[in-house]
């Protein structure tokens, strides 16, 4: 009696087609969701509005940035880079070049007084009027990092708000807020 193996049929589909039809459907999903798609709510209205907010949002986080810098200049060089990447995020968004506050003296690059009173608005405020760059180093870039923080929570939640390209970028700067975060807090 000869014993030959019984051709086993895979039962549903294999893992590589699996993989293969889910990248498919990846890719087609990144490709759709413009402006003119017709997805409900995301019209270029909504679109544009997201946009101008984050690129506000960028450019107040930038004052804030050099308002820190002003009263601490000491920082400067280690919040220099994050807050061009802020100004660069405004840009993106559709933002000005001159997210520098001129109110408190400072040009881009540049650090006003350390003396002067500086006063930052962002996406931080606290209606009780807190702030206020902190006397203390630590203390500004716990200022700086909760700022950070809740706009790169803001942003997340946006994601579900806009379609395609616009959401990518939302997600991509919220990523960049939240490696801000871990910089301000672990340096």
């Amino acid at each position: 009696m000869s014993l030959s193996p019984s051709p086993r049929l895979p039962r549903g589909p294999r893992r590589r087609s699996l993989l293969a039809s889910a990248a498919g459907a990846a890719l087609l999903a990144g490709c759709t969701g413009g402006p003119g798609s017709g997805e409900a709510g995301a019209g270029p209205s909504a679109v544009e509005r997201a946009r101008a907010r984050a690129a506000r949002d960028s450019e107040e986080l930038a004052v804030r940035y050099a308002a820190v810098i002003a009263a601490h200049p000491g920082l400067a060089e280690r919040l220099r880079p994050l807050r061009e990447e802020v100004v660069r995020h405004a840009e993106a968004f559709g933002g000005v070049r001159a997210a520098s506050p001129t109110a408190s003296g400072t040009a881009a690059g540049t650090a006003a007084s350390p003396s002067a009173s500086v006063r930052a608005a962002g996406p931080a405020n606290d209606s009780d009027g807190s702030d206020a760059v902190p006397a203390d180093e630590k203390g500004a870039l716990a200022l700086l990092a909760g700022a950070e923080r809740k706009l790169a929570g803001r942003r997340t939640e946006a994601l579900l708000d806009v379609p395609g390209e616009s959401a990518r970028l939302l997600a991509s700067v919220a990523a960049a807020g939240a490696a801000h975060v871990f910089l301000l807090t672990e340096g």
